[in-house]
């Protein structure tokens, strides 16, 4: 096959493993943009098998990685993204959805085709349920259709809208959520489980997202997001790499140390991670699940920024603004049950997050170009 970087040759080959360990290497389904920050979940659905896959943007950008880096070694095998089997669609078109499951031997899907930003959402509430909620309608009513019923939910730590307790255990009652975001990931969650009570049958993991920031260690996969970014990380490092003058921080009256909204930021490959572990939990039938994915630990904005800079050696100037519609104060997890049923816990800190989030914007000023 042209373009392999590695030791194995031909895309036949490794297509003939695959066959010979097909409970290592099933056909997984995966929903949701792939040149953003949700791409390294692109890398991860390979983590869990014997034989891992990398996808990159291009055959130059894999033969940086393998020259580079060096990370690979000899179960791991590098393929140029166009190497990959990838459906441009929109997940509200129900023919073209059915046209994907038809082609293709589908047995789990891992759904994060979602808009996600919190203060956006408050703007464009129309947009945010429309996309969101009617979206997954159509794919489940897809899914069922074709006889799969395994599905892991990229929800969100907005369900328990101003939690009753920190840190959050999955036992939190969902609260009240403060933004149209939040809400769309609670009803959809309830929808879920009420498919999976209805029908025994399917497997549904809902995993709770705390904040993810970081990029792939490589530098060649990172988020990417079209103008004002809405999520910290990528306006820090766009600040950091000259595209925006300031770093704007929303509210510095919360009750917090210093004042500014303190979040469980965890590293996006960990969180990659943890769907694999989630698929593995699938494989036991296991019904309905819900886990928290985070650190555990809180960190304020302007202690990101500090460690940012502590880990960059970039200066980072920022002005505080009025508070954003839709947050809180405090919101951080107890992801212990992960770790206890899945043997799932984050393995990068603040440090690595802010190191791999900077060499991905330093070495792609521009974002995705190509």
């Amino acid at each position: 096959m042209q373009g392999l970087i590695g030791p194995l040759k031909e895309l036949a080959e490794f297509e003939e493993l695959c066959k010979n360990k097909k409970k290592d290497a099933g056909m997984i389904r995966v929903c949701g943009c792939v040149n953003s920050q949700k791409s390294h979940m692109m890398y991860a659905i390979g983590d869990g098998c014997k034989y891992k896959v990398i996808a990159c943007s291009s055959e130059t950008k894999a033969k940086q990685i393998y020259e580079e880096y060096r990370f690979l070694d000899n179960n791991t095998y590098l393929y140029p993204a166009k190497d990959f089997l990838f459906y441009k669609a929109d997940i509200r078109d129900k023919e073209a959805m059915n046209e994907i499951f038809e082609k293709e031997e589908i047995e789990s899907v891992i759904h994060f085709a979602g808009l996600k930003a919190v203060g956006e959402s408050v703007v464009k509430p129309l947009e945010y349920y429309e996309n969101n909620i009617a979206g997954t309608l159509v794919l489940c009513d897809v899914m069922r259709n074709h006889g799969v019923k395994n599905i892991i939910f990229s929800s969100s730590a907005t369900v328990y809208g101003d939690p009753a307790f920190i840190p959050i255990t999955e036992e939190c009652p969902k609260g009240q959520c403060t933004n149209p975001y939040g809400w769309t990931k609670s009803m959809l969650e309830q929808i879920l489980t009420d498919i999976q009570k209805a029908d025994p049958e399917w497997n549904v993991v809902l995993l709770r997202y705390f904040n993810p920031i970081g990029a792939h260690k490589s530098g060649t996969i990172g988020e990417n997001p079209n103008g004002i970014p809405n999520n910290l990380m990528p306006y820090i490092t766009q600040v950091a790499v000259g595209k925006l003058k300031e770093l704007g921080v929303f509210g510095n009256d919360y009750d917090t140390p210093d004042g500014t909204g303190v979040r469980d930021y965890i590293h996006v490959v960990d969180l990659a991670k943890g769907h694999v572990k989630a698929l593995k939990k699938i494989e036991d039938n296991s019904g309905l699940s819900i886990y928290n994915l985070g650190t555990g630990k809180g960190y304020s904005v302007l202690d990101i920024v500090k460690n940012f800079e502590a880990a960059t050696g970039v200066k980072i100037p920022y002005v505080i603004k009025p508070r954003r519609p839709g947050d809180i104060a405090t919101c951080y997890s107890d992801a212990s049950k992960a770790e206890r049923e899945l043997g799932w816990k984050a393995e990068n800190g603040i440090k690595e997050m802010c190191a791999d989030s900077w060499r991905w914007q330093s070495n792609n000023p521009n974002g995705y170009e190509e």
